[in-house]
């Protein structure tokens, strides 16, 4: 299967830098609507043959335009919604708890799956949701299928189960708003990603992806 995680357009949360998890969560902002408007073009070399989003109201919107530009539903499942944050909600990611919050997500990812986020998750608990998701995508036959999901979450699984990627290189690339990073593997032989925000990724401790710049988050 090849599996395309794309994250969210930017929201006013987004812009404010505010770690905001909660369902429903904010819409999109105007820049937000345009990114999401833009995917169908910028995927238009996928064959996409499901989308899904998370039960947040911006993956959603997000999704909406992909799946409409293949003839598509999107397929709402709360396994792929973003990390929840727990007591940090609503705190400035660019703070101490903010920092605390990614210090949890590539925890996880390393493999301390039964610390918790304040107030929120276990890293066995997000790990055991997503996966849940991805494995119901593999079992549909479907052999390119679109998760509209959120940074962290995107991150920190990328980080735990793609091969070739680490929780350094994940922690040190944010995903931009509808940045991309596309895998292909199966849930039982594992996934190798490709590529990352259009950059090719080597394997785990040769550099990164390609030397090329990946944006920021916003």
């Amino acid at each position: 299967m090849r599996l395309l995680l794309v994250r969210h357009g930017e929201t006013p949360s987004n812009v404010d830098r505010l770690l905001d998890t909660a369902v429903p969560g904010p819409g999109l902002t105007t820049l937000g609507e345009r990114q999401a408007a833009a995917l169908p073009e910028a995927l238009a070399g996928e064959d996409i043959e499901a989308v899904y989003a998370s039960t947040l109201v911006r993956t959603r919107l997000t999704a909406a335009p992909l799946a409409a530009a293949h003839g598509l539903d999107v397929l709402v499942r709360d396994g792929i919604r973003e990390i929840s944050a727990g007591d940090l909600e609503s705190l400035p990611g660019e703070s101490e708890p903010g920092e605390r919050y990614m210090r949890t997500v590539f925890a996880w990812a390393a493999g301390h799956v039964r610390l918790r986020m304040p107030g929120g998750e276990s890293g066995t608990e997000f790990l055991e949701r997503y996966d849940a998701v991805v494995a119901e995508a593999a079992a549909s036959g479907a052999r390119t299928v679109a998760l509209v999901s959120h940074g962290a979450a995107i991150r920190s699984w990328t980080a735990a189960r793609a091969l070739n990627v680490d929780v350094p290189f994940a922690a040190a690339h944010p995903l931009a708003n509808t940045g991309v990073v596309v895998l292909d593997g199966s849930p039982s032989a594992g996934f190798t990603a490709l590529t990352w925000a259009g950059a090719t990724v080597t394997p785990a401790g040769e550099g990164g992806p390609a030397g090329e710049p990946v944006d920021p988050a916003g």
